[in-house]
């Protein structure tokens, strides 16, 4: 697939995930997909990414991220995004505090026959953590 085609396939996969729409994630994501930065306690594949979502959706509301950036070559994409959402219910231990977050990422995508095959993320959990009132300086 081109680079582009490649591209598209993410922008897919961040409106799905946007509009949590779990059931339309196997037109994007390949069953055995491989993250590398799942969170704790998951399965690997494409139930715990659903998981993960379910997770994460459940404790901040309005959770949306939007794309900054693609950048794509061969048989993957880096995208630099920003998740915003209101903690409203208990994360990884966490209690809700009410606040509004936004925390800035990157993944990196490695698609194969117009699927996502492999994960890898980064994002600014100590961010997270000072929006949230638990480090200082938030």
């Amino acid at each position: 697939m081109s680079a582009e085609e490649n591209k598209a396939v993410i922008r897919r996969y961040r409106e799905i995930y946007n509009n949590n729409r779990l059931g339309e994630l196997d037109q994007v994501v390949s069953p055995n997909l491989h993250s590398h930065n799942l969170l704790p306690g998951l399965p690997q594949g494409l139930e715990g990414a659903r998981k993960a979502h379910q997770l994460t959706s459940a404790a901040f509301e309005g959770l949306k991220s939007v794309t900054e950036d693609l950048i794509a070559e061969g048989d993957r994409v880096v995208e630099r995004f920003t998740t915003y959402g209101k903690h409203v219910g208990e994360f990884l231990g966490l209690p809700a505090t009410g606040k509004d977050t936004a925390v800035a990422g990157y993944s990196i995508f490695r698609l194969a026959g117009g699927k996502i095959v492999e994960h890898w993320a980064l994002m600014d959990e100590a961010g997270l953590l000072r929006q949230l009132g638990v480090l200082p300086g938030g």
